[in-house]
């Protein structure tokens, strides 16, 4: 099982993204994110390669999906911000190979 799905649409400032997370852990319990790789793609952006983790309310079930956020940076701040729901997909737009743990 994985978490609530896509978030779609554009954020804009701490607090929209804020926002945008809400939706889709309001349907796990205890979630946790953790960072395994960081992949630097150019000058700018960096790729972090990680898993959230929690339980599903309604069931208790354990879930797990591995995902990818991309972060544009530029004079040391976080200019853009892209969170991938699959990892593959990050590799893909990015024309980059997958990592060795699967994706």
């Amino acid at each position: 099982m994985s978490f609530g799905g896509p978030i779609t649409g554009a954020y804009t400032g701490p607090a929209a993204i804020d926002e945008g997370w809400r939706a889709p852990l309001d349907t796990v319990d205890d979630a946790r994110a953790s960072a395994q790789e960081y992949r630097d793609v150019d000058e700018e952006r960096i790729l972090v390669l990680g898993c959230l983790r929690g339980r599903e309310k309604s069931s208790g079930a354990p879930v797990e999906q591995l995902r990818a956020n991309l972060f544009r940076i530029r004079d040391g701040k976080v200019v853009r911000l892209i969170f991938y729901w699959d990892r593959g997909r990050a590799f893909a737009d990015l024309g980059l190979a997958p990592d060795s743990a699967g994706s």
